[in-house]
């Protein structure tokens, strides 16, 4: 029987891209498997390939910008698929060197988990399992995550993954982990935590991250919506909520212990139930007279918005709020969603502004590059959204296999994307029939600069 404690290795790999920035970007579900594992006895490292606060980096201030800032990068060779792009391919994050030396510097661990992220940041994934295998040969290395679940053929095939987990992974990991590591077996791999009740799992091991430079924070998880562009549906099938208490005591534990202000919301659907759910934790926050600054980048629904919410929101420190638009084309959007009418629209901006938010605090993101989308429909978005007072935010579509949208990007695409998802980048603009275009982005960002 195995005494000593399994040594579990987490890892955020690489971004290969044409363009990356931490927007609030925290690997939050493989720290919360972490904090299950060290939970169960587990000793748990954490290795960030994206660490911008790396000791040989430059020094910079966590709190800057409400904690976003610049990935360090190097340029690189890009794949040969996207050889001709005439745009500068990076590795983000840390330099090897500085990987390796950090990871001889671990213990050797028992397993490595690595999650994944965009579909088409898979290379990054594949050099930072190079790695891990070069210095730990042996070692069973586990690929988790969007890219995972989306693709798991392509990723068993191509990542270099021993094992590739698809699909939340709380319910399974500690079976897993007992299957891989000598000693431990079955009889380990009985949780004391219920997978279907977030409130009962262990707070995500946020400690393991060198700077804490913000909280990033998920309330619930999945969404009642089934848009035809979105994967959260197939990421996370069923909604579940954690209580307002167990929330509040997170962020009060982690604004009191690292001095932490600013959040950054994860969920895909924080107002949906609002008076069950954001409407007692919000006034949890303004009772307890926190001081802080909460940030939307996966947007928030907009029928939901009220003048009661509105003000809540604005007693309680919303900072950054994106709304979930995505086309104000109305009369043709019963394609893509059911998530919003032009009357809802503007009264929810209507509600914002009178409670007290600014422009500049308030955008609406506007999905670009869909298959079909014409430029003269784009425009006319973005100037709606410029009339009624707040910024029009461009979010370039990435086809996602499983969506109900899928088809209709594969056939518009002059890629092929059902071979590679490196295809999907939305930097190359997979789905606009003549490919990647300088005038094409340049013709948008004038229409976004015109309301300015």
């Amino acid at each position: 029987m195995r005494t000593a404690a399994a040594h579990i290795l987490l890892v955020n790999p690489w971004i290969h891209d044409f363009a990356a920035y931490d927007v609030w970007a925290k690997p939050l579900g493989l720290l919360s498997l972490g904090a299950i594992l060290r939970a169960h006895g587990c000793r748990v490292s954490f290795i960030d390939c994206l660490d911008r606060f790396h000791p040989r980096a430059v020094p910079a201030d966590p709190r800057h910008r409400c904690g976003r800032g610049p990935f360090l990068k190097t340029p690189i060779e890009p794949p040969a698929a996207l050889a001709h792009i005439p745009r500068t391919y990076s590795r983000y994050g840390i330099p090897p060197a500085w990987l390796r030396e950090d990871l001889r510097q671990l213990p050797r661990p028992d397993a490595v988990l690595v999650t994944s992220l965009m579909t088409y940041w898979y290379p990054g994934v594949q050099e930072t399992i190079a790695e891990l295998r070069a210095a730990y040969p042996g070692v069973p290395v586990v690929l988790g995550g969007t890219y995972a679940t989306l693709y798991p053929e392509h990723a068993r095939r191509n990542s270099g993954a021993d094992v590739v987990m698809t699909g939340e992974a709380e319910a399974r990991i500690l079976e897993l982990v007992g299957d891989l590591v000598p000693g431990l077996g079955r009889r380990w791999a009985t949780s004391r935590i219920d997978p279907a009740d977030m409130d009962a799992w262990p707070r995500p091991a946020l400690d393991l991250l060198r700077k804490m430079a913000y909280l990033p924070l998920q309330t619930s998880r999945g969404c009642p919506f089934d848009c035809a562009y979105c994967a959260s549906r197939i990421l996370n099938p069923e909604r579940r909520l954690r209580s307002p208490q167990s929330v509040l005591a997170e962020i009060v534990h982690w604004h009191t212990a690292n001095g932490v202000r600013d959040i950054a919301l994860y969920d895909d659907a924080f107002l949906v139930d609002a008076q069950r759910h954001a409407v007692p934790l919000l006034r949890g926050i303004v009772d307890r007279g926190l001081d802080l600054r909460l940030h939307t980048p996966n947007a928030l629904h907009i029928r939901n918005i009220t003048t009661p919410l509105a003000e809540l929101m604005h007693q309680s420190g919303f900072h950054t709020l994106r709304l979930g638009l995505e086309t104000a084309a109305f009369e043709t959007r019963g394609s893509l969603d059911a998530k919003v009418t032009a009357n809802e629209f503007t009264a929810c901006v209507g509600y914002l502004r009178r409670a007290g938010f600014a422009r500049e605090q308030l955008g609406a993101y506007l999905l670009a590059g869909l298959p079909g989308q014409d430029l003269p429909t784009l425009r006319r978005s973005i100037a709606i959204v410029h009339g009624a007072g707040i910024t029009p935010i461009p979010a370039y579509y990435t086809p996602i296999p499983g969506t109900r949208l899928w088809r209709a990007a594969v056939d518009a695409s002059p890629y092929d994307l059902e071979a590679d998802p490196i295809y999907c980048n939305n930097a190359i603009l997979p789905c606009v029939p003549e490919g990647f275009s300088w005038s094409y982005l340049a013709q948008i960002k004038a229409w976004v600069r015109e309301g300015t």
